[in-house]
């Protein structure tokens, strides 16, 4: 049976265009009907979305539900909910000199056609909680799965034309040359979801068109564990931002920082919260992921040796796994230290207190995420006033993205632009200023 062959990036680009100059997307009555489709596609098919995952990750069927299907369900109603008045006109106060029959307001105007390019540990997530923003703001959108969750890919792909109005959305699978022709195109946004290397890539391309970028990249974010907490709880809550997904989370904890004598302490409340959640051998465990592939695993076995060993340190190549590792006596200049670790490994690097930790943080490149253990409100106060991250979470790592009421992105090294609820119709929205004066004044 002969393959339909694949639309050139310049006639999709193209096609979408017309759509959107036709004005098809700009209704709220079609901003809606996509975004209760898009949820029909997650609730109905949310089985086949589950397995997709499991086959790229290992993920288990509740992680996929609470981290991604789930989670887009929850940002789907979110916008539903408040769609219509986050696009209401803004009224702005007019000076005197202009008269009092002169009227100002800001409105949003939808982009164009924008792209989205998606990353593969969240692969159904972070493709369509971008989406959901891009159709709520009134956009025809080219979505790009990543070729290394190629399941998840391959599911998105049969699906969301299913769904969605395919003369507005549509998915182009592959690789590096496919999205190496799409960035060639023009967009009027792009938004991109990955590492520094490729937003370096992605943000040149866009400069050949004067296209603007969200990027939504990552780094080493750290954990800061005061003196005279809760170690358990502090332990458990570590443990579960940290080997969620198999550490391969852009905002999960990278590392603890900590003074000796809590790093003591730690370690053993570390060991026994791994063993709470996984059992005493991980890899039997229905809960815990896999890594994507195996140059992702040879990359983290190779830093297993950057310090002594509290628990975990062991893998299988054969099935990508790698056990929750947290590591102790870390060197600040060792290899697990030089680069976002993006696996199940967490160094504890000891500092002499507060003031070390917040200059630690403040030598490195801003973090994705920061997160701060501490009863005391000095020191929440001290590193949210001395430090720079994309966000803070004080006694609970990860959470903070799920609230849809707060801007999730990064700031440096790690991203720029935001996303989530209100502010992706923000990014996904040109904010116009209009003023309206009559011909004829009033006397």
């Amino acid at each position: 049976m002969n393959q339909p062959t694949p639309e050139q990036p310049a006639d999709l680009v193209a096609r979408l265009r017309a759509t959107f100059r036709g004005g098809r997307t700009k209704p709220l009555e079609w901003r809606t009907a996509q975004l209760r489709r898009l949820r029909d596609m997650l609730t109905e098919s949310g089985s086949d979305l589950a397995a997709a995952l499991h086959a790229d990750l290992g993920k288990s069927a509740a992680e996929a539900d609470r981290t991604e299907i789930g989670f887009t369900v929850r940002e789907i109603d979110h916008t539903l909910d408040h769609l219509a008045g986050w696009l209401r006109p803004e009224p702005a106060p007019v000076p005197d000199r202009l008269g009092d029959d002169t009227r100002a307001w800001t409105q949003y105007d939808p982009l164009g056609v924008v792209l989205v390019i998606a990353p593969w540990n969240y692969p159904a997530q972070l493709l369509l909680a971008p989406l959901v923003g891009a159709l709520a703001a009134g956009n025809a959108v080219v979505v790009k799965p990543s070729e290394l969750a190629p399941a998840t890919s391959a599911a998105l792909a049969r699906l969301l034309p299913q769904y969605l109005d395919t003369d507005a959305v549509a998915v182009v699978e592959g690789g590096i040359p496919e999205t190496t022709a799409l960035l060639a195109e023009r967009f009027d946004h792009i938004f991109y979801t990955g590492n520094g290397t490729v937003g370096r890539v992605v943000m040149r391309a866009a400069a050949e068109h004067l296209t603007p970028v969200t990027l939504e990249l990552g780094g080493k974010s750290p954990a800061f564990v005061d003196r005279d907490t809760d170690l358990d709880v502090v332990a458990d809550r570590l443990a579960r931002g940290k080997f969620l997904n198999a550490g391969q989370t852009c905002v999960a904890p990278d590392y603890v920082l900590t003074d000796p004598e809590t790093a003591a302490a730690l370690e053993p409340a570390l060991t026994r919260a791994v063993e709470a959640l996984y059992g005493s051998d991980p890899s039997a465990s229905g809960a815990y992921s896999r890594i994507v592939n195996e140059r992702h695993f040879d990359r983290l076995t190779g830093l297993l040796d950057s310090g002594r060993t509290v628990v975990g340190g062991v893998g299988d190549r054969a099935t990508k796994y790698i056990a929750p590792t947290v590591l102790a006596d870390v060197d600040p200049e060792s290899p697990v230290m030089r680069e976002e670790i993006f696996g199940p490994i967490l160094p504890i690097v000891t500092v002499s207190g507060l003031d070390e930790a917040i200059d630690f943080i403040n030598d490195r490149d801003k973090p994705l995420a920061l997160y701060v253990f501490s009863e005391s409100g000095d020191t929440r106060d001290r590193i949210a006033a001395e430090t720079s991250s994309g966000g803070l979470g004080h006694g609970l790592p990860l959470a903070h993205l799920t609230v849809s009421d707060l801007p999730f992105g990064g700031v440096g090294e790690s991203g720029m632009g935001s996303y989530h609820g209100r502010y992706s119709i923000e990014t996904f929205s040109h904010r116009k200023a209009v003023l309206e004066k009559p011909l004829s004044p009033t006397r």
